[in-house]
């Protein structure tokens, strides 16, 4: 082979011309069909293929076969990092279906989320998971590509495909287990009052107050971004309001991680004068101070559960539930209080339900 012809790109003609073989042969063997080759002429064709550094045009392929093998995800803000951590363990799960996963960050910005799916359609992705900035997305430019929502379900989408967990039961077992420490006065800072999620999570706590025949203090409902930031401000009012709560439910963990902030800035100690319990749990609980107890969220299971029923959909076969609930753990910490065992890894396990 000359030098020119080892700098320029190799083809499958210089694959057959060295292997002996036609073009015909070496798609065959490059593409796993559709005809077989026998096992010697293969033989000789994959060592051309090393020999030449033939790279198969996968791009080409896809557009030929109608499959990228790409899979999307849209997700609010990668720097959460419940969502950093999900879009981690989602990565891992498709690995083993050999596809590749994009990311697509909307950064809590509907024309950009709107910008992301466009891109993703155009790239005729095989599937997308998503996970909205609201509850109104916009997908119609998905159209005909499966699409599985995470994190974001409520009974009027039911007709779409969805896995996330169940939020309402998960938030009542939070808030009642600050009532077993003998908590009366109970707090939440609350989700944005748009997304079905933050409504679930407030319904939970009211729940359960109302079956510990607690009354709520509507001064302690206050309703924060699902950030750092926000909790720190919603922590603001809640501990300088003349008669702070005793105990808060963050709806979500950086949620908690701001309050705990705003807690020390008031010359309030975790959990003597104020007990928290968070929700999504990541490592940051884990190495707050003090720890955080909170929902955990099962994240390998969720993911497990989405790529199931995106590749369910993707091969045009109905998957096992159109929404699927999985579990999560009440991890039990230090914020919320003493306790004889200070750490039960998986006090309350709720396995996954679909439906």
């Amino acid at each position: 082979m000359t030098e020119r012809e080892r700098t320029r790109r190799a083809t499958r003609t210089d694959v057959a011309r060295l292997a002996g073989t036609s073009v015909a042969v070496v798609s065959y063997v490059v593409n796993g069909g559709p005809r077989p080759v026998a096992a010697t002429t293969r033989a000789r064709v994959l060592e051309a293929i090393d020999a030449v550094g033939y790279q198969p045009n996968t791009i080409a392929r896809a557009l030929a076969s109608g499959v990228t093998s790409l899979y999307g995800l849209i997700l609010p803000s990668i720097s959460n990092p419940f969502f950093a951590a999900l879009a981690h363990e989602l990565e891992d799960a498709i690995a083993a279906t050999g596809k590749i996963l994009l990311l697509g960050d909307s950064s809590g910005s509907k024309e950009r989320e709107a910008e992301l799916v466009g891109v993703l359609a155009r790239r005729r992705t095989d599937g997308v998971f998503f996970i909205g900035v609201d509850d109104s997305p916009d997908l119609d430019a998905l159209a005909g590509t499966p699409t599985v929502l995470l994190d974001r379900y409520s009974p009027a989408k039911a007709g779409q495909y969805s896995v996330t967990i169940d939020n309402d039961e998960a938030a009542h077992a939070a808030t009642r287990h600050l009532i077993e420490h003998g908590y009366t006065r109970l707090a939440i800072i609350a989700g944005p009052p748009d997304l079905a999620v933050s409504r679930a999570r407030l319904d939970g706590w009211r729940r359960a107050l109302h079956d510990a025949g607690i009354t709520p203090d509507e001064r302690w409902v206050v309703a924060a971004p699902f950030s750092a930031g926000g909790g720190f401000e919603a922590g603001r009012t809640l501990v300088t309001s003349g008669a702070p709560p005793r105990a808060v439910f963050a709806s979500s963990e950086q949620q908690s991680l701001g309050l705990l902030a705003a807690a020390a800035e008031a010359g309030l100690r975790v959990p003597e004068d104020l007990a928290i319990m968070s929700f999504d749990g990541t490592e940051a609980s884990e190495y707050a101070v003090p720890r955080i107890s909170g929902i955990v969220q099962r994240l390998p299971d969720i993911a497990a559960a989405a790529v199931e029923t995106l590749e369910a959909l993707c091969a045009r076969r109905e998957p096992p539930a159109r929404h699927v609930t999985t579990g999560y753990e009440l991890r039990i910490r230090h914020s919320c209080g003493p306790h004889e065992t200070p750490t039960h890894p998986d006090r309350e396990a709720i396995p996954c339900r679909r439906r």
